[in-house]
């Protein structure tokens, strides 16, 4: 930013927030969490973040608060991972590599979601190059076949994403939240690509059990409703028009509603 360009509202929420560093934030992996997520439009990013700025950290990298992230998520020719999240399968995996961009690391991370709502996450370091060729890889093989019911030969490339992140962690350091933006969709199947660029996807991740937090209560007070939401079942589902859909129009109509309209309070630049 240039300093005649003055500070946008969200930046200016962002400052008010102490600093932690990414080898701080290590503390709080939460690989095994019960989380929940919460849509709402970009306008009204602001006010939230305003609203729990002194019960918060804010993740920096050489300064910055907001991150780049791109993924491919893997799936077999059928959609066998989407199917079954579309179905309310209980228990249910999703596969999928994930580079950040400001650190330059790549992960090959498996989601693994119980019937009791706990996620774990179990993830292998790969080269950043590895990113569209992460199957041919023989660790990652052995990854898939031990943790799957997949094998690497069964599996292609669905859908890429790419989206802006913020992270933050409680100053008791018991909690998680991220809050993404600037999503956008390309699916290696169909070829078609979307975006969503005034949602906003902040999801809560903590140990099953803890009490009501800062974040949790502000969005209760800016009556912004907890709601299920996949990246790789929505994105598909808007860019791979054979993929099974029913189940997902309401939450996609729901998604159209708030990027249509600006957040009714925000707060002054």
């Amino acid at each position: 930013m240039s300093q005649n360009q003055r500070p946008s509202p969200m930046e200016t929420q962002l400052a008010l927030m102490k600093t932690i560093t990414l080898s701080e934030m290590k503390a709080v992996q939460l690989m095994n969490r019960v989380d929940q997520k919460y849509l709402t439009h970009l306008g009204a990013l602001p006010q939230l973040l305003g609203l729990i700025a002194p019960h918060y950290y804010v993740q920096r990298i050489e300064g910055d608060a907001v991150a780049l992230y791109r993924t491919l998520y893997f799936d077999t020719l059928e959609l066998e991972m989407y199917t079954q999240h579309h179905n309310r399968k209980c228990h249910r995996q999703k596969l999928r590599i994930r580079t950040y961009r400001s650190t330059q690391t790549t992960f090959f991370e498996l989601k693994d979601k119980d019937n009791k709502g706990k996620t774990s996450k179990s993830r292998i370091n790969l080269p950043v190059s590895s990113f569209y060729t992460a199957l041919e890889h023989p660790q990652v093989a052995d990854f898939v076949c031990q943790h799957t019911p997949y094998t690497p030969l069964r599996l292609t490339k669905q859908l890429e994403n790419s989206f802006s992140r913020i992270t933050l962690v409680d100053i008791g350091m018991t909690e998680r939240v991220t809050i993404d933006f600037s999503i956008n969709f390309r699916n290696h199947a169909t070829g078609l690509s979307t975006e969503l660029p005034n949602l906003v996807i902040i999801e809560v991740k903590h140990q099953l059990g803890a009490p009501v937090s800062a974040i949790e209560k502000a969005l209760q007070q800016l009556r912004i409703p907890p709601r299920r939401m996949s990246k790789y079942c929505i994105g598909t589902a808007l860019t791979n028009p054979s993929a099974k859909s029913n189940r997902f129009k309401d939450k996609i109509r729901y998604i159209n509603k708030i990027m249509a309209h600006q957040a009714t309070q925000t707060p002054s630049a």
